[in-house]
């Protein structure tokens, strides 16, 4: 059966932050619910739909910007009390609004994370972790890494208290009391977790996880080893995901699973015979969807998915049908209930108007006057930037809880922008002048009305290292913009892993000197992304890498006075030994490097390089191919006469040079590539090939792989 849904907007409430939006137990079977949702301004507003307005049950006074919201209760029975996580403080609220709890956990950081079974407490801040149970503390335990979520398995299904956190470095940790148990790698970096179906499915211990690039996963936390079982892959390249949830909204037994994404979409799965999830319905709204329930809001009877945004719209997509089937008397009762929005909305309408005008006047009041202090208004930003494994480019998602005007992109380093389908933008470019001022890239991107998103891509060179800036303008008055900095660095197209093929040939670079662990770890976090800020616990540390673009590998491990950093790239070596005697020379260290070069090393990378040069040089070749093979077609009339070949490469034109214009440079950064190689393999034996580089462009004109590695060997 198909799934309609229809989308009614509820009401709006300050900007949100992910899982902070709920649904109140019902009292009866597909009875209405009251949603309970709380924003950056520290407002708990709790509301119910009736005759097609909503209606406020409570709303609390503004505070402390609310991060998550969570309802709980004695196990076993409705869970209706209201709980808060907002700074270093845990509220607690009944279903009238009565506020009954406020627990001051005295963190030193803010709670990002929070889950509640019974009478026990689960926070994450960003790296530490706290159990508490009646407020009293129970277990501590600091992560190596960011925490994203934490969750635990259902206690009342199982005999152990089993808490699992979600952590940038791609991994989820199972705990027991302060110990980890085991961890379980994951394919991203898991941003959201939820129990299967609500209650951890059939074993009571199935975990749904959702990554920052868009993956889903459910695994099975046993007590010895998790058990992966089943995993969709973002091949549509889709938002990364906020918020999960279960509810049978095609009504045909069996829980479906909800997803919302922060580029805007919604999505509902449901399960085969095989218990394999299946898309079943999608809809894509214009900003994040920060939190998502499946419920009963509007009408008796009417399932419903309910979703809060990010600038904190509650919407629904309900099955209940817009153009209902009626008789006459009905539909003149339809006509006079529409009557009577229309005439409500209309004097709303003109309060609001009322309202924006006598505010503009206070401002003005305000700003002509002599004690008048800076009136800038503050607009929240919600940015993200990332690198994406599958094409090693970094995206940078910017979204504005009000619409962006422009936004100006400033680059002090060499980096491309890359086309993305989603963006509306119109795109400009201003000249720049590297030598003097140290821009490489003035891009000015101008939003069409009501854009609140804007999605970028683009490609760093690795060994250039800098910051990017934007500049973002929104569409309110007075006119103010917000400055943002991201580093590019000096490894950026290396992302974390947690293994690697210690079989293949390594190229050793080794620093020692009078440096100490936190020192050390700086120039690592420095160098290359995706490393927590904090020097891990211990007394040395290995970190495992990967390059996107080569699939080439790092291995780092350091500790107080050494360093020893390993690479099947050359390349990648010398960036480091640069980069790395900069930073000590700038804090006046004094470094001893050595290195060990394996001449097996180059080439391999060559070989790996070598499947990538040669798809795009055969691309370039077709696309050039391209407007001489049809100037043919329109003089013969048709392209009988032509090589199979190159009626494939006619039949594909749209689709080649789309691909040959989502990917500029690619082929001169290849080239950059094997030159720089050349250029690291005979710089660490002291000799200087600059000279020889023109002949080396010659060879790749001309490309054959031997005889690029034999002019390696030779020279």
């Amino acid at each position: 059966m198909d799934l309609n849904l229809n989308r009614a907007d509820y009401l709006q409430v300050g900007v949100t932050s992910p899982k902070t939006m709920k649904l109140l137990p019902a009292s009866r079977h597909r009875a209405t619910q009251k949603v309970v949702i709380g924003d950056h301004n520290g407002v708990v507003m709790c509301f119910g739909m009736k005759k097609g307005e909503a209606v406020a049950v409570f709303k609390t006074l503004p505070g402390q910007k609310i991060a998550r919201l969570e309802l709980g209760g004695v196990l076993n029975t409705p869970q209706e009390k209201i709980f808060i996580a907002a700074g270093s403080e845990i509220r607690g609220f009944t279903k009238r609004g009565k506020q009954f709890l406020s627990f001051e956990t005295n963190l030193t950081e803010s709670i990002k994370a929070m889950h509640i079974s019974g009478s026990d407490l689960f926070l994450s801040a960003s790296y530490i972790y706290n159990h508490y149970c009646d407020c009293k503390d129970q277990h501590y335990y600091l992560s190596g890494d960011k925490i994203n979520d934490v969750i635990c398995l259902p206690v009342e299904r199982l005999p152990r208290i089993t808490p699992v956190l979600a952590c940038q470095d791609r991994v989820l940790r199972v705990l027991q009391g302060s110990d980890v148990m085991y961890e379980t790698e994951v394919p991203g970096p898991p941003t959201v977790l939820a129990l299967h179906n609500g209650n951890g499915g059939d074993s009571g211990e199935d975990l749904l996880y959702g990554t920052s690039d868009g993956k889903l996963g459910l695994i099975q936390i046993t007590t010895s080893k998790p058990i992966h079982k089943w995993e969709i892959r973002n091949e549509k390249k889709r938002g990364g995901i906020l918020c999960v949830d279960s509810f049978d909204i095609v009504g045909d037994g069996v829980k479906d699973l909800l997803v919302g994404r922060d580029d805007g979409l919604v999505e509902v799965y449901s399960f085969d015979n095989a218990n394999e999830p299946v898309l079943r319905f999608d809809q894509m709204l214009s900003e994040s969807i920060t939190s998502i329930q499946g419920g009963c809001i509007g009408k008796d009877g009417y399932d419903e998915i309910v979703v809060s945004t990010y600038s904190g719209w509650v919407t629904g997509l309900t099955t209940e049908p817009i153009h209902k089937e009626s008789g006459p008397g009905e539909e003149l009762k339809i006509n006079q209930e529409m009557q009577n929005k229309i005439s409500s909305l209309r004097v709303e309408l003109e309060q609001l108007q009322y309202k924006v005008l006598q505010e503009r006047e206070k401002y003005q009041q305000s700003s002509q006057s002599s004690k008048a202090k800076s009136a800038v208004p503050s607009v929240s930003i919600n940015d993200k930037f990332t690198l994406n494994k599958d094409d090693a480019s970094y995206s940078l998602i910017l979204e504005v809880q009000t619409a962006i005007d422009n936004v100006l992109i400033q680059s002090d380093v060499p980096i491309d922008l890359l086309d993305v389908d989603k963006n509306s933008a119109v795109v400009s470019f201003s000249s720049c002048d590297s030598e003097s001022n140290d821009n490489f890239l003035l891009a000015t991107y101008r939003c069409q009305a009501n854009t609140t998103r804007l999605e970028l891509k683009i490609r760093s060179i690795e060994g250039q290292y800098g910051t990017l800036q934007a500049y973002v303008t929104p569409r309110i008055q007075p006119k103010t913009c917000q400055a943002l900095q991201y580093l590019i660095k000096p490894l950026s197209l290396h992302q974390r892993t947690h293994f690697i093929d210690h079989d293949r040939p390594m190229n050793t670079l080794t620093l020692t000197g009078q440096f100490s662990f936190a020192e050390v770890h700086s120039w690592v976090v420095f160098c290359l992304p995706e490393v927590p800020e904090k020097p891990p616990a211990g007394e040395c540390v290995t970190f495992y890498f990967q390059n996107t673009f080569l699939d080439t590998q790092l291995e780092s491990t350091y500790r107080k006075g050494e360093g020893v950093f390993k690479s099947d790239n050359i390349s990648t070596i010398s960036i480091l030994k640069d980069v790395l005697s900069k930073e000590a020379t700038k804090r006046k260290i004094n470094l001893n490097i050595s290195y060990e070069i394996n001449e097996v090393s180059v080439k391999h990378t060559l070989k790996l390089i070598h499947p990538k040069l040669e798809y795009q040089l055969l691309l370039a070749k077709k696309v050039q191919l391209i407007d001489a093979l049809k100037e043919l077609q329109v003089h013969e009339g048709n392209t009988n006469f032509l090589i199979p070949e190159y009626r494939c490469i006619l039949e594909e034109a749209d689709h080649l040079q789309e691909e040959y214009k989502k990917q500029p440079a690619h082929l001169e950064r290849l080239y950059g590539m094997i030159t720089d190689l050349f250029i690291d393999k005979f710089k660490f034996k002291g000799t200087n090939v600059k000279t020889k580089v023109p002949l080396l462009l010659e060879i790749l004109d001309s490309y054959d792989q031997n005889a690029l590695i034999a002019f390696f060997d030779a020279a």
